[in-house]
């Protein structure tokens, strides 16, 4: 693919919203680092979000692609869900968007190679 076609391929985000226990929310974190620690292929970064003074939070993690979510779903990772799944005090609502703008500040590294081309 250019280097046109690959800065126009869109990015995907697998959003999770949702609330823990009380109190069960750091234990939640460990196990959400575990499980994002398994990503390979495709995975371009993750975000834990917290309402502070709560155990709500929302979980963002980019991907190349919708394929490659799918196909980083291992048995590491899925044992892992399994025991992330009693923390939670209800089933997190899961949406999968397409990234259509992405920002940076100035000075930023995207920023310094456009001045290139």
């Amino acid at each position: 693919m250019s280097e046109f076609q690959d800065f126009l391929k869109r990015q995907y985000a697998h959003v999770a919203v949702g609330e823990f226990k009380p109190g069960k929310f750091c234990e939640a974190q460990s196990l959400y680092e575990q499980a994002v620690a398994t990503y390979t292929h495709g995975f371009k970064g993750a975000y834990l979000l917290r309402d502070p003074g709560s155990d709500k939070g929302i979980s963002v993690i980019f991907w190349e692609s919708v394929e490659d979510m799918a196909d980083n779903e291992s048995e590491t990772y899925q044992a892992i869900l399994k025991k992330m799944a009693p923390l939670f005090a209800h089933t997190p609502d899961v949406f999968v968007y397409e990234v259509v703008s992405e920002l940076k500040p100035p000075g930023s590294q995207l920023e310094s190679l456009e001045k290139v081309f």
